[in-house]
């Protein structure tokens, strides 16, 4: 009830101050119309008295006109000033009929306004007592008030505790939840140096390191996940980064033969299993092999717990690194300009074998840079993604390989890939056209350069 009581005190107070003013009845009112009519019958009265003048020869024609004249111009004056008096009338009934709506539609019009968003029976919030950052992360998209009132928490204890490892692990875990891999792979660097003989905490801090740098493994987590190999040569995390590590420095077959190996390893029913399986695929088509090929059978399943508990450590894994492209997921949704996240985006859905989100994060850059050739091979290979190893290239993808054939005629993934397609089609005019276009760029000692001699000789020969 008192918030509707000062509500209509406040009301009324604008009122007050837009409407007098133009009930004020303007200048030109204040001439009374009783002595315009009087002036006016006085003047009619000297016309009459002129012409008896003139009669009794007390004036001239002349002097009679001149006055007739000028008692004419005073009688044209005065009905100028009837006309703006009765102007001044119809202006004022005008304003005084804006002030009545004003009157009526100011409280009607903030009633609309209020009802239907306003909530009066909450109680008031005082400005001190708002937590007006939580607000601001809010309204932009960031983490919300919990996750955010929890990290408040740990920073506060690891103030008055600063060599609690297992605070700072939770702490990176945290942030490494957010998205905030920087801020992740600090606090697991704590928690890795309190625990120096600990190498699952130098694990853990080697791969938020990974994801820090933008998914390259940097030579400090190189160390790590060695280490982790010397002490364990089965441990899967170690070998999975390490093939990574080989084919960021440029050994696309030494990284495709520590998958292949690993997924020989791995138990069939390892919910990782596609990551590494998506990674081989990848590879084999960057090196032009043909996929099944080279993809070996997996392990048997394995439904029980292992005896180190390898099994629980790569669910974990798993899911830390569908954690991670959540993240960025949502980190992409929130700045969606950026062309080269949404890139790294699609590569990441590519290897966890999600090829429907990896084609529609592709499209994003390729909608933003469309002229970029690496946004165009990103998008005919998110497509590609989903095509069966043993099909003929999808109809879109071939599509797409022919844009960036057209951006760069040179461009050698395009040109093997299109010579592929016209050759399922019996097109060997053209495969061999592709082919030989792409043979003539090569370097002698390049290891395909032999492959694809043998596929023009093939087609030479009719097969």
């Amino acid at each position: 009830m008192l918030f509707w009581i000062l509500a209509a005190a406040l009301t009324a107070v604008v009122l007050l101050i837009i409407v007098p003013p133009l009930l004020k009845a303007p200048k030109a009112e204040a001439a009374s119309p009783s002595r315009g009519a009087y002036d006016l019958e006085v003047y009619r009265d000297q016309l009459s008295e002129l012409e008896r003048d003139r009669g009794r020869g007390l004036i001239t024609d002349a002097q009679m006109e001149a006055a007739k004249a000028e008692i004419a111009r005073r009688m044209l004056a005065l009905a100028d000033e009837a006309k703006a008096g009765a102007a001044g009338a119809g202006q004022a009934n005008r304003t005084r009929t804006v002030a009545a709506l004003l009157a009526v539609a100011i409280p009607l019009g903030a009633l609309v306004i209020y009802l239907p968003l306003g909530r009066p029976d909450l109680p008031a919030q005082p400005l001190a007592s708002r937590d007006l950052a939580a607000e601001e992360r809010q309204m932009d998209g960031g983490p919300p008030a919990p996750v955010m009132e929890a990290v408040q928490k740990l920073k506060k204890h690891l103030e008055d505790n600063p060599n609690d490892a297992r605070a700072w692990t939770l702490m990176g875990q945290t942030y490494g939840r957010i998205g905030r891999f920087d801020q992740a792979a600090e606090a697991l660097k704590r928690a890795s140096d309190l625990q120096p003989d600990s190498l699952e905490a130098k694990s853990a801090y080697a791969e938020m390191s990974t994801a820090a740098n933008g998914g390259t493994v940097t030579e400090e987590s190189l160390r790590v996940f060695q280490a982790m190999l010397d002490k364990d040569p089965k441990d899967s995390r170690a070998r999975f980064f390490l093939a990574l590590s080989r084919l960021q420095a440029g050994d696309a077959k030494g990284a495709l033969d520590g998958w292949v190996a690993l997924v020989a390893d791995t138990p069939a029913d390892a919910p990782w299993l596609p990551v590494v399986q998506a990674r081989i695929k990848e590879a084999a088509t960057a090196l032009k092999l043909d996929v099944a090929s080279v993809m070996p059978k997996p392990a048997p399943p394995q439904n029980h717990p292992t005896a180190g508990g390898q099994q629980g450590g790569d669910a974990d894994q798993d899911r830390q690194i569908r954690q991670m492209v959540e993240q960025l997921d949502a980190k992409m949704r929130a700045n969606p300009a950026d062309v080269d996240g949404w890139l790294k985006l699609a590569r990441s859905y590519s290897v966890l074998a999600e090829h429907d989100k990896a084609i529609e994060a592709a499209k994003q850059a390729l909608d933003r840079a469309p002229t970029r050739v690496e946004v165009r091979i990103a998008y005919a290979d998110a497509l590609l993604g989903r095509a069966p190893e043993d099909g003929p290239l999808p109809a879109d993808a071939v599509a797409a390989l022919r844009e960036v054939l057209a951006l760069d005629a040179a461009n050698k993934e395009a040109l093997w890939l299109l010579g592929l397609d016209a050759a399922q089609a019996n097109r060997r005019d053209e495969a061999a056209e592709l082919w030989n276009r792409l043979l003539a760029q090569m370097d002698p000692k390049d290891p395909d350069r032999e492959t694809v001699r043998q596929r023009l000789a093939s087609l030479k020969s009719g097969g």
